[in-house]
């Protein structure tokens, strides 16, 4: 028996217990004729003592010990003199009568404590020593529960879990797929799932009116902070339901999550249209949990002066910071380099302070008069002491993007972006298309199932790309978390989307035939959505990147340095599947 208590469990009242700790050596410390080490396991640190005095082989013993070592130590549980209030064993420690060293360890690259000295690159390449840091771990501990409290909830609301497979076809539209040669059918590939699509769709053809799954699933897609090529979703469908039948049942879910994990009630989530969502924050996933929404300036801005970038926008938006007209010159000309970034795009930042006296003096006030600049005030809504923030350009939908990243750099500066405070809402009635330069064709937003809404259904035929979707979005903090839509149960709907979406009657067939087809046989009405667990998991830890809550994840570049993957493999296994390798640059 390795161990009869654990690290973490030890309190006062084990005063005077015999007890056995199997663990890691944190660190290790001699003062005079005592040595003091820190044991440490999944569940806590306790502290050991080796006394000369009493076992002086012993404690030699002790002194060779290393960080990392794998021991076993027996001893009595003593209360500490010099209590450490930092930890939960902090009032005991053990007076060790026995060492068993189960394995000796070369020093470790890195610190395994809270506030490590490694660097991100280094700790991924030994993921498995920083998987043994206590803020690592309980991100895992953090993960576990969040997966068994989603099948809790959704057990009692009567959905099975039933698997699906990893090896499927490829699918046009969505990001690129990872794919798998044959060796039985050459020259013919698998793909891994992007989603479970089509699967969960079939399953309510089968009558599985209510199936979940906490399921891998795969994009070869540039990463990103919240993005990894391999992620976890909660894959939820139902059948005979009506959009509000699944935003009721997934709202609770979340709510039950919230409550769970954290004691947290929330309140009924509102509900925002992808128009408005556009409209008064430039995003379809806004972060509101701070306010400043845009307003939209072209009547008060546009040919009311001389300021011809303002007069040949097609939009004019700006957002009011309270209190910030403090700003000096320097930070309003760092906030300008900010929306210049190429990655944001804005070709300036037009700014307005207003004075305690109510005056406003603003960056083109040569352009406009008094009369104009207090209609900007009173458009915006502002008071004394607080900064407007103008963008403006002649696309609408990227100023209002380049307004909502200086928006939420504003929410930042102003600490309005707390981790633990938490705003969620429903993102509804999105467009069933969108434009694609590169395609010069309509696609999909959502996917090719996605319903449209019945009193747009006419529309499909003259103005296809007005139509709205019966699709939802679930946002958290300005985190997509979740999205779905009802679903398009009839074939010859199903058929005229394909041809929308440009596909010809014999690819449709060819890639979707078996969904078509099994529709022909009864297919219910049925909706459903996909919760990205990831991102769920990293807002309720307050994570920067859903990789700190993921065991073994890729790197920015999809590498996993720790198993050095992607990596080549042997001819012998290219010529078994028929494959060649070109490297050669066109």
């Amino acid at each position: 028996m390795y161990r009869t208590k654990t690290c973490g469990e030890l309190r006062l009242a084990n005063v005077g217990e015999s007890v056995t700790l199997s663990g890691w050596v944190q660190r290790t410390r001699k003062m005079g004729g005592m040595t003091f080490a820190d044991l440490r396991d999944r569940y806590g640190i306790t502290q050991l003592v080796f006394d000369e005095s009493k076992d002086e082989a012993l404690c030699e013993r002790a002194n060779r010990m290393g960080r990392e070592w794998v021991v076993q130590v027996t001893g009595e549980v003593s209360e500490r003199q010099s209590k450490n209030r930092n930890l939960p064993t902090g009032d005991v420690e053990i007076i060790v009568s026995e060492l068993n060293v189960l394995n000796e360890s070369i020093t470790p690259p890195f610190t395994i404590e809270e506030q490590s000295d490694g660097g991100d690159d280094l700790r991924m390449k030994y993921r498995y020593l920083d998987l043994r840091r206590p803020n690592v771990r309980r991100n895992l501990e953090l993960r576990h529960k969040f997966a068994f409290e989603v099948r809790r909830y959704l057990d009692e609301q009567g959905f099975m879990e039933i698997e699906t497979p990893v090896l499927v076809n490829s699918t046009p539209e969505g990001a690129r797929d990872f794919v798998v040669p044959s060796r039985m059918n050459p020259g013919q590939f698998y793909a891994l799932p992007q989603s479970p699509q089509t699967l969960k769709q079939l399953l309510m053809v089968a009558g599985m009116d209510r199936y979940f799954q906490i399921v891998k699933c795969f994009r070869d897609e540039d990463l990103r902070a919240d993005r990894q090529p391999e992620f976890t979703q909660i894959d939820c469908e139902m059948s005979f339901v009506e959009q509000e039948d699944i935003l009721q049942t997934f709202e609770g879910m979340s709510r039950h999550l919230f409550k769970a994990i954290l004691g947290i009630d929330i309140p009924t989530l509102p509900r925002m249209t992808w128009a408005d969502a556009m409209k008064y924050y430039g995003s379809d996933k806004p972060d509101t949990r701070f306010d400043m929404k845009f307003v939209e300036l072209m009547d008060v801005l546009k040919g009311t002066g001389e300021f011809s970038v303002f007069n040949e926008a097609e939009y004019i938006g700006g957002i009011c910071c309270e209190g910030q007209a403090v700003y000096t010159r320097k930070q309003l000309d760092q906030l300008t380099d900010f929306v210049r970034r190429p990655q944001i795009g804005a070709k300036g930042l037009v700014y307005a302070r207003v004075g305690e006296d109510g005056s406003v003096k603003s960056s083109v006030d040569k352009f406009y008069s008094p009369e104009v600049l207090d209609n900007l005030k009173e458009a915006m809504n502002a008071k004394p002491g607080d900064l407007i923030l103008i963008i403006s350009g002649p696309d609408t939908l990227k100023a209002r993007k380049q307004l909502c990243e200086l928006r939420l750099e504003m929410g930042s500066r102003m600490g309005l972006r707390p981790k633990d405070k938490f705003s969620c809402l429903w993102v509804i009635d999105f467009p069933m298309y969108e434009w694609s330069d590169e395609e010069q064709r309509l696609m999909a937003m959502h996917h090719p199932f996605t319903s449209p809404k019945p009193e747009d259904i006419p529309l499909l035929d003259t103005d296809p790309a007005s139509v709205r979707a019966n699709a939802y979005d679930m946002v958290i903090n300005g985190v997509e978390v979740g999205g779905g839509s009802i679903r398009i149960h009839d074939a010859k709907l199903q058929q005229k989307i394909f041809e929308i979406l440009g596909f010809t009657p014999e690819q449709a067939q060819q890639k979707f035939g078996f969904l078509m087809n099994a529709f022909k046989y009864g297919a219910p009405p049925h909706g459903g959505l996909a919760y990205g667990l990831d991102r769920f998991v990293s807002l309720f830890a307050g994570l920067d990147s859903i990789r700190d809550c993921i065991a073994f994840p890729k790197n920015n570049s999809g590498r996993d340095v720790m198993l050095d993957a992607p990596g080549p493999i042997d001819q012998s296994q290219l010529d078994e599947l028929k494959l060649k390798v070109d490297l050669s640059e066109e």
